[in-house]
């Protein structure tokens, strides 16, 4: 394991095509059900995730409830969903090895798929992120 202790400057990945919440969760509506995953950000302040625990497919989520519990060296934190619907799939690989979501959080680390309510989701553009993550 090599030792990096450099601060790494924040040069974040903000995907245009995503949208995203304060909370440092991603959003993709151009794919039903949506996709669901944390930021770089996020992922960067929790450094390497040894556990996740993920609802059960099924399961019916409102836009604020704490569905995803994400566990580090460092902390554990409640991914909040900022969407409303119900869970269609969740990342049973991130659950195996979530060492994929902290080096691919806008790719094959993806945390669940939910089929999303009609009412539209207060969520942030990349740009409005981009600013609120700096």
């Amino acid at each position: 394991m090599s030792e990096n202790n450099e601060e790494q400057p924040l040069n974040l990945e903000v995907p245009d095509h995503l949208s995203y919440s304060e909370e440092h969760v991603w959003v993709d509506e151009s794919v039903s059900p949506a996709l669901v995953g944390i930021t770089e950000y996020a992922a960067n302040q929790m450094g390497e995730l040894v556990f996740v625990d993920l609802p059960e497919p099924g399961t019916r989520v409102e836009a604020g409830d704490e569905i995803v519990e994400l566990e580090s060296a460092k902390a554990v934190q409640p991914l909040i969903c900022p969407v409303s619907g119900t869970v269609r799939y969740v990342n049973h690989e991130a659950a195996d090895d979530p060492s994929v979501i902290t080096n691919d959080p806008y790719g094959e680390g993806w945390i669940l798929k939910i089929e999303l309510d009609d009412d539209e989701p207060d969520l942030l553009t990349a740009d409005e992120y981009a600013k609120l993550a700096k």
